[in-house]
């Protein structure tokens, strides 16, 4: 039998005749022998035909087992065989490849001359019949960070790394960690803040528009929230902003309030003046809930009326509406359950009536339209400022019909809702009016169209404001870059300005090129009034088809070429969030960071904690808790409590 060695260092193929020894190798004494099963296999043999012989021949490649990093292999001694040579003790064993390199790997943790640093930790791992093996080096750096990562995703107090049994464990990991003290751990927590920060600043440097601010205030159980302040950081912001020269318009579209906090307050002024068909409905989910026979009797009344008890019939919590609407709608689903179960329990005597029944189903179709626009306004995954103008005049729209209808209840419902309704959007906001302009589906015409119904013959007076503040505000964007629209309005050739060269400014006075500069402000302006904008082009075109997905961010991103200034301020007015859900995701964890043992921290700590967590982990598992998790479901009670009882009756 021949064989061939595969020499890879020259890239080339030689063939290598030996004669197979076929009798027993004699181990010199300083070897070690091999008794363990070949369970890492480094030499691969195949079949080559090698030219001019009639036999095939064996070709093995180099060796790529882990532990050939602490081996050297020695040649094949005179007895034939091969063995590895230990690169801190000189230890040698046999390392044939129908033995494996067991007893090599064994030695390796076992070294009397092995570094620690090598031999921290091995990890094995079995994958396709062959066992590989890794050597991890403790490194104090990451472990403190990992220690500053685990304090702000799990919001742990500082002190946490000098828990006598947290160090112990530290200690059984390894021996070479070192104990670090609270002050230590804050400060590792502070430049991990400031990393994330620091990330985040070259971030916006490399944004080409503007960024909308939300702000917010968090507290801790000593304190109160107090929206007047909020007011008063605001006012002072934007006052600085402006000196600076940082805002359009001198800052009358700085602020703009959440239209989902604004809408909670118009429902929660209406749901003041609920209607007993509602507490019926709450009184009636206690009363089921009280026992567990009047759970599965309910279960059974729901299966008599053939309806599916997987929709569930939710609790409302009281301080959120929406929950309220979410226990109305499933309590009308289960309306013939109610009956059913009044006939069947002598003790349940509140069912609603008919006529309470009417009137929950009236409140219901109201609060629907609300309910819906409160989960547009809440959507952090789409541009939302395109879609505030026809969601609130909706809302408003809404609001007049009921004012306006003969039932009772609803009217005063309305008009207290209505009230609330005009104190914050008596008029319309009219940078987010200029967002449904600037949505290729409305424009214009949809603004009138709405103004129109709202405001019936005096819609001109309000649309005029919008398409002049607009006007306006377009023009500053293109004062910005007069260049730019020139070129994108103006279809002539600029060649033949080549001939021309620039003045040297300093054959004029200061007053004189003071002058020259206003004439060209005031040049720019009057070209840009003489000329078809971008704007007006944009508008004359015909609107999109008002039922086409469009995503209105792309669309203007698709157009920034023809309507590049255009495009700027579509961008910078599209961006704007018109509810802080998003940011409130990142604020609602300030109640677990300022609990009654941490009420005491100083404000850069409360930043650094608050912001570092959201920027590492955002909103991830349990954190992402919906509506529905917040609300109780009385038929996956029964359900549980069903399976339960007939668990106990089988092992009975």
């Amino acid at each position: 039998m021949k064989r061939a060695k595969l020499d890879k260092t020259h890239n080339k193929t030689k063939a290598k005749l030996d004669k197979t020894d076929t009798h027993s190798a004699v181990v010199a004494p300083q070897d070690v022998e091999l008794e363990e099963e070949a369970d890492d296999i480094d030499v691969v043999e195949v079949d080559v035909k090698v030219e001019g012989e009639e036999d095939h021949v064996k070709m093995e490649r180099e060796r790529w087992s882990e532990v050939w990093k602490y081996y050297t292999r020695l040649p094949i001694g005179t007895d034939g065989r091969e063995r590895a040579e230990c690169d801190r003790c000189k230890k040698r064993y046999i390392c044939e490849t129908i033995n494996g390199t067991g007893s090599l790997r064994n030695h390796i943790p076992k070294c009397p001359r092995m570094d620690n640093s090598d031999i921290t930790q091995f990890i094995f791992a079995k994958s396709g019949g062959s066992i590989s093996i890794n050597s991890t080096v403790f490194k104090p750096e990451r472990f403190r960070e990992l220690i500053s990562e685990a304090i702000v995703k799990h919001d742990l107090p500082f002190k946490f790394v000098e828990y006598e049994g947290i160090r112990e464990i530290f200690s059984y990991l390894n021996e070479k960690v070192t104990t670090i003290t609270r002050n230590t751990a804050k400060e590792d927590v502070l430049n991990l803040f400031k990393r994330e920060k620091g990330k985040l600043k070259k971030l916006f440097e490399l944004l080409p528009g503007r960024i909308s601010l939300t702000a917010d205030l968090w507290s801790s159980i000593n304190t109160y929230d107090n929206a007047a302040s909020n007011d008063t950081f605001v006012n002072l912001l934007k006052g600085q902003l402006c000196n600076e020269g940082a805002l359009h318009s001198n800052g009358d579209y700085f602020h703009v309030r959440c239209c989902a906090h604004v809408l909670n307050l118009v429902v929660q002024d209406g749901l003041k003046a609920i209607d007993e068909g509602i507490v019926k409905i709450r009184e009636f989910i206690k009363y089921v809930k009280g026992s567990s026979i009047r759970k599965r009797n309910f279960l059974n009344c729901v299966k008599q009326v053939n309806l599916n008890p997987k929709k569930g019939l939710r609790q409302d919590v009281p301080t959120r509406w929406n929950a309220t609407f979410l226990m109305i709608e499933s309590a009308l689903f289960y309306r013939r359950a109610f009956f059913r179960l009044a006939l069947s329990d002598s003790n349940y005597l509140d069912c609603p009536s008919n006529e309470e029944w009417g009137k929950l189903e009236k409140i219901f179709k109201f609060l629907e339209v609300f309910y819906e626009v409160t989960c547009i306004f809440s959507g952090n995954k789409y541009c939302t400022a395109n879609l505030y103008f026809p969601s609130v005049s909706t809302v408003e729209r809404t609001l007049k019909e009921e004012i306006e209808s003969s039932d009772t209840f609803m009217k005063i419902m309305a008009c207290k809702m209505y009230e609330k309704f005009s104190k914050y959007w008596s008029e319309y906001s009219p940078i987010l009016a200029m967002a449904a302009v600037l949505d290729p589906r409305y424009k214009m015409q949809y603004v009138e169209f709405t103004y129109k119904k709202l405001y019936g013959s005096s819609f001109r007076e309000h649309s005029d404001c919008i398409r002049e503040k607009l006007h306006y505000l377009f023009g500053e964007y293109v004062i910005e870059s007069p260049m730019s629209y020139r070129a994108s309005t103006v279809s002539t050739s600029d060649s033949s300005n080549s001939v021309y060269k620039k003045k040297d400014d300093t054959t004029l006075s200061k007053s004189t090129r003071e002058m020259l500069q206003e004439f060209t402000v005031y040049e720019t302006k009057e070209f840009a009034l003489s000329q078809k904008s971008q704007l007006e082009m944009y508008l004359d075109e015909p609107r999109s088809d008002i039922t086409e997905d469009i995503n209105v961010l792309s669309f203007w991103k698709a157009h920034q070429y023809r309507y590049p200034e255009l495009a700027s301020m579509a961008r910078d007015i599209l961006s704007i969030p018109v509810s802080t859900v998003a940011s409130e995701s990142a604020f609602s964890n300030g109640g677990c960071v300022l609990d009654q043992y941490r009420s005491s921290l100083k404000h850069e700590n409360v930043e650094t904690l608050i912001c570092a967590k959201d920027w590492l982990f955002g909103i991830k598992g349990d954190e992402e808790l919906c509506l529905q998790d917040l609300t109780e479901d009385v038929m996956k009670l029964d359900s549980n409590a069903n399976d339960t009882h007939e668990e106990m009756e089988s092992q009975a």
